[in-house]
């Protein structure tokens, strides 16, 4: 079994109900009780126009990172998510592997640590409420050393559940 952070994001449609129901779905893929962050508002990133709730959950499974992946995104789909959609584009429901115990992977499918996770407040702040001491096993940075040299961006913590 491995400790698995997972982030998610939604920009369209009932936000916090998307939310809700991944958090349930993730209560099934993993074997202990899920650890969930805030959820966040941040500033939309790229093509995105409206504003996103932002989390992240740590899950322990015993499901291989490509057996994960591909639960995660037919889950989206499942929630509405378009199949191919525009890079960081509007999007119901976003979840990326951030990072699988301390594994590195590079594979033209999954890249674990997630290699964009480091420059995103909005994957970093829920990911310090659920461990803020764990090490990226590539740059042995701590959560929160990389939040000190993030990009800055409009966030704030909303005070909603899921």
């Amino acid at each position: 079994m491995e400790t698995v952070i997972i982030a998610l994001g939604s920009n369209l449609g009932d936000r916090l109900a998307t939310i809700q129901k991944a958090g349930k779905f993730l209560e099934k893929l993993s074997e202990m009780p899920v650890r969930k962050g805030s959820i966040w508002e941040s500033e939309p990133v790229g093509a995105a126009r409206y504003s996103f709730y932002n989390t992240a959950a740590e899950i322990v499974t015993s499901l291989l990172p490509k057996e994960l992946l591909l639960k995660l995104k037919v889950f989206e789909q499942e929630c509405g998510r378009e199949k191919n959609p525009v890079r960081w584009g509007p999007r119901i429901l976003d979840m990326d592997i951030i990072r699988y115990g301390n594994l590195v992977v590079d594979t033209d499918n999954l890249i674990i640590p997630h290699p964009e996770y480091k420059n995103r407040l909005f994957v970093l702040l829920p990911m310090e409420e659920i461990d803020g001491n764990w090490r990226d096993p590539q740059n042995q940075k701590t959560v929160t050393e990389m939040i000190n040299t993030a990009p800055q961006i409009e966030i704030r913590k909303t005070g909603l559940y899921w």
